[in-house]
């Protein structure tokens, strides 16, 4: 990577080598809790946005008083994933900046959230993919409950009632048909939709944005976590990964001169196959039901078994994985500093939280394919992300 990717750590810190890539063991001795004040998602609209007296340590210089700015997220690319895939990449390889944090948990209905509102999980809500709502499970990313879109009875507007861009309509390029869905309302509402249908003219509309002399332009691509999750982590990620450094290469190329472009992502992956684990029977026993994913699955306890269900965790799976209760996750910070009632109404009682390339299973939360590749736990794996920048 370039010199701050080389030199800098998740949080800013000088370091001698930069992380490498995610194994099969668990090298995780603890949850690793972002610094939300910090090297974090959630900080990086903020600072491209914000009138800063001094320049953040843990932002590329690059983008410092960058006339113009194209903030490019690259859905499903960790850290760890493409410092392994270097040689692939050279388009990013070549760009200066570093490794920072995202949010808890490691999951896109979260992360994007955080990423574009400048909040954490605790402020905006957003808590999960699979959000508890009144003793139901809310699927943030097809905004339904029970399969029905509940748009009329949950606005999503209300749900999270943080403005995206500091209230600034800038314009957002995004897949064409996100633009009706609930979770582009979260975290896109109020932006200037331009929708692109094939890749080629994502790079056609921000580039045709930023030549007419807009200062900051929003784009998303998901190609890498669509194919991590279907393919996992081999050949078909390696061709993605390479082609999606070929689109920040023609991004480059199609920009105006003097634009920086800054691309980051909203979580890493672990490769999971088949290693699906159901929680103990002695734990469902004390389960009313679940929600979150199958890398930070939240249990709701039966009336009056919150205290039972965390014994029965810890004795079950706390060896191996993470348990952890909800004043715990409170206590450390985990979804930030601050937690609103609406946002600590949407937990469970008792979080499992993989340290292992396992996914804990749930009956009610199925796709329609197995996910080969995930996300959601606290892992460096999951939580290490790319914050890179390049002036063109």
């Amino acid at each position: 990577m370039g010199e701050l990717a080389q030199d800098r750590d998740a949080g800013g810190r000088p370091q001698s080598a930069a992380p490498g890539p995610s194994t099969t063991e668990n090298t995780d001795p603890e949850p690793l809790v972002p610094d939300y004040t910090g090297a974090c998602i959630s900080n990086v609209v903020p600072t491209l946005l914000g009138d800063h007296a001094a320049w953040p340590e843990w932002f590329p210089t690059e983008a410092a008083d960058a006339p113009q700015v194209l903030l490019l997220v690259l859905d499903g690319l960790g850290w760890d994933q493409l410092v392994a895939r270097r040689h692939l990449a050279p388009t990013l390889s070549a760009m200066a900046g570093g490794p920072i944090l995202t949010v808890a948990p490691s999951t896109t209905s979260t992360a994007m959230t955080s990423l574009t509102t400048g909040t954490t999980p605790g402020e905006h809500g957003v808590v999960g993919y699979r959000v508890a709502v009144d003793g139901a499970v809310l699927n943030v990313l097809r905004w339904s409950i029970d399969g029905r879109d509940v748009r009329a009875s949950l606005p999503p507007e209300k749900f999270q009632p943080y403005a995206p861009f500091a209230d600034q309509r800038v314009p957002a390029v995004t897949r064409a048909d996100f633009r009706q869905s609930g979770f582009t309302e979260v975290h896109l509402e109020g932006v200037r939709f331009h929708g692109y249908r094939v890749t080629s003219t994502l790079v056609v509309e921000a580039s045709r944005l930023l030549r007419a002399g807009e200062p900051f332009v929003y784009a998303y691509y998901e190609g890498i976590d669509k194919v991590a999750h279907e393919f996992g982590l081999g050949e078909h990620y390696e061709a993605e990964v390479a082609y999606a450094d070929r689109l920040v290469a023609d991004l480059a190329a199609a920009v105006p001169a003097g634009t920086t472009i800054v691309v980051t992502a909203d979580h890493g992956q672990v490769h999971v196959g088949d290693d699906l684990i159901a929680p103990h029977r002695e734990v469902l026993d004390q389960v009313s039901f679940q929600s979150g994913e199958g890398r930070f699955r939240w249990l709701h306890a039966r009336p009056g078994r919150a205290g039972a269900l965390l014994d029965a965790a810890s004795a079950h799976h706390g060896e191996l994985d993470w348990v952890a209760s909800r004043d715990r996750v409170l206590d450390e910070g985990w979804l930030g500093p601050v937690v609103t009632e609406a946002a600590r109404n949407r937990l469970g009682d008792v979080a499992l939280v993989a340290r292992r390339p396992i996914a804990f299973q749930d009956p009610d939360d199925s796709g329609p394919f197995e996910l080969v590749s995930r996300h959601g736990s606290l892992t460096g794996a999951e939580m290490r992300v790319p914050l890179l920048a390049l002036r063109t």
